[in-house]
């Protein structure tokens, strides 16, 4: 069994109610929930929330809350390990035989259900994690500091003088999803770690929505790909 579980909880601070504000027509955390109904990958999707009205939302959209989350979960410290662990025994408590399962966040609106599936596929015989990463757009490696006394200095002085073309790609996690077998979730393992493999994504499908400029530039991004769909 295949299921997914997506962790939303209530006390968001900078943008407040951010897993059920709508999004250019709907409540953000149901794209999410309909990307992995399309994928064809998962069985089932729990929300793990500690929120009523989330509960109900998600709900409506066709995912289950087999419970609310406990209250040591639900702080502004609270990562995603634990939320994801607590839910698998959860499924082992309710005689259910996850094989592998999918922490998927909810609001990834530009979340795409065939990259979920690229990355389900990814599993056969992998013992870690497989998640979407995105190039960084500029080499990080002229990247610098700036002090108090608008003085710039340099964090890798020894790469300042090669040639863009020369560096090499660095990645990141685009925060969207991450599959793991049951074993792998249970045991608290890193999530980016060397054990981790990688589905590509294109920089504009990733936006990662912490403040209310990112909210409006994902709005923004989301639309000018539905008018070239």
């Amino acid at each position: 069994m295949r299921i997914a579980v997506i962790p939303a909880r209530g006390g968001s601070k900078r943008i407040p109610r951010k897993n059920i504000r709508d999004f250019c027509g709907k409540p953000i955390i149901a794209y999410t929930i309909e990307a992995l109904q399309q994928s064809g990958v998962v069985d089932r999707i729990w929300v793990s929330t500690d929120d009523e009205e989330i509960a109900e939302v998600a709900k409506s959209f066709g995912a289950e809350i087999p419970f609310l989350r406990p209250v040591e979960l639900s702080t502004d410290s609270a990562t995603t390990l634990p939320v994801i662990v607590h839910a698998v025994k959860k499924m082992i408590s309710r005689n259910l035989k996850p094989e592998y399962i999918c922490c998927a966040y909810p609001t990834a609106p530009l979340v795409k259900s065939t990259k979920i599936n690229e990355a389900f596929e990814l599993l056969n015989n992998h013992s870690g994690y497989v998640l979407p990463a995105v190039k960084f757009s500029y080499p990080i490696w002229r990247s610098f500091t700036v002090d108090d006394n608008n003085q710039i200095n340099l964090i890798y002085p020894e790469k300042i003088k090669e040639r863009s073309q020369d560096l090499p790609s660095v990645w990141h996690d685009a925060g969207q999803f991450y599959w793991a077998n049951k074993e792998v979730w249970l045991q608290s393992v890193p999530m980016i770690e060397k054990h981790s493999k990688i589905v590509e994504l294109p920089s504009w499908q990733v936006i990662d929505i912490d403040e209310e400029e990112d909210w409006q530039r994902a709005e923004i991004l989301y639309e000018a790909i539905q008018r070239k769909v």
